[in-house]
């Protein structure tokens, strides 16, 4: 297998833009490429383009009238039908929206693809994580579900164990949807709570469905407060002893920035390094499960400017094996793109002054008052016994 580790980029990925009101401004992911490229990181993976996904790639997750409402919409906005979520608030028409959710999706499937045949070892798409996107729907500024699709054609090559992780700050409920009756996916989900965040799923309680699928969803909800050291705790009191367990053949990554403390649509208080260790616990999890192969996508993320470009910056890193240092001071070149182009001040380092990031680990016991103990503690009681793991 090469070492190498794949880019999927392609300018045209800004072009999913909802409009100038919309939290999703897809100057964020220009900027995240402004700062790759001002860290040499281009340098250190291969950077391609890949064709949008076709009809038949788009049908392996999405119903054919849902694809023909998305085409309908994108050549004429006005005939965005709502009964599928188009032309909502968080899922505006906009002119060519089809054309560029295919070029997004089209980039996590051709990611998935090299992984496999072993062309690359990781792949990032940072522009992907499109995660709450339905069979038959929109949702959640989510056109086309990426993660599931790369998911899907994955299966269709003969894989026969993927793990999909999603730590972003909502729950992964298109990707949940998607396999809930798949044994061969297992899903994972660490998310703020249902009951103070959209899309208001994601309850330990959801194992996926009675039979084979029984056990394939996991999900951690996470009280709205919850910072760094809870946030860590949470993800390897479940994680890592369920993918040791399933033995992915590749793993799936969704590293939506939206937890962060600075994010305005959220609630959860995690800085920009716990992201960092993170995403460094998902590039160790591929090498010790699953031979390396490594998809990491982006997803939420609506501090556009001191927090996403940062996070993703650090995941491409991560992924080339040429990690950016937390200490390390951003580009004074950067800084001036970002003013240029929002008139803002970008920020002066690559961490949050909380590097490296504490927390205390699972096995030394728990306190049953704590309520994000509570939380683990209810996971591993519906989820764990379903896949014969102790809870």
């Amino acid at each position: 297998m090469s070492g190498r580790a794949l880019l999927m980029w392609d300018e045209a990925v800004t072009g999913y833009d909802f409009g100038p009101q919309h939290p999703m401004d897809p100057v964020r992911l220009a900027l995240t490429m402004g700062l790759v490229r001002a860290f040499g990181l281009d340098r250190a993976v291969d950077v391609v383009a890949a064709k949008p996904a076709g009809e038949s790639t788009l049908r392996l997750v999405h119903r054919e009238d849902y694809v023909a409402a998305v085409k309908a919409a994108s050549a004429d906005p006005r005939r965005a039908d709502q009964s599928y979520g188009l032309g909502t608030v968080d899922d505006p028409a906009f002119e060519g929206m089809h054309e560029v959710s295919a070029l997004i999706a089209g980039q996590s499937v051709a990611a998935a693809e090299a992984v496999w045949r072993g062309e690359a070892e990781h792949a990032v798409n940072f522009a992907g994580g499109l995660h709450h996107a339905m069979p038959g729907g929109a949702s959640g500024f989510c056109i086309y579900n990426d993660a599931s699709l790369a998911i899907a054609r994955l299966l269709e090559l003969g894989v026969e164990r993927v793990a999909y992780v999603d730590v972003d700050v909502h729950h992964g409920d298109g990707v949940q949807a998607a396999f809930w009756e798949d044994p061969r996916v297992l899903t994972v989900s660490l998310h703020e709570h249902p009951r103070t965040l959209f899309p208001q799923t994601g309850w330990p309680e959801e194992t996926g469905a009675a039979g084979p699928g029984e056990g394939g969803a996991v999900n951690v909800a996470l009280p709205a407060g919850t910072g760094d050291a809870g946030w860590l705790r949470a993800f390897h009191a479940v994680v890592p002893e369920l993918i040791a367990d399933f033995r992915p053949q590749v793993l799936v990554t969704q590293h939506g920035a939206d937890t962060h403390f600075e994010d305005p649509l959220a609630h959860l208080a995690v800085s920009l390094d716990a992201q960092r260790a993170v995403q460094e616990a998902c590039h160790e999890l591929a090498h010790a499960y699953a031979d390396g192969r490594w998809v990491a996508l982006g997803g939420g993320g609506y501090a556009v400017v001191d927090v996403v470009p940062r996070s993703w910056t650090h995941l491409v890193g991560i992924a080339a094996h040429a990690p950016v240092a937390p200490e390390t001071v951003v580009p004074s070149s950067w800084r001036d793109e970002v003013y240029a182009r929002t008139r803002q001040l970008g920020p002066g380092r690559m961490t949050d002054g909380r590097w490296p990031v504490d927390f205390r680990d699972w096995a030394e016991g728990y306190d049953p008052a704590d309520r994000l103990d509570q939380a683990v503690l209810a996971t591993r009681r519906a989820a764990f016994p379903l896949r014969g793991l102790l809870a």
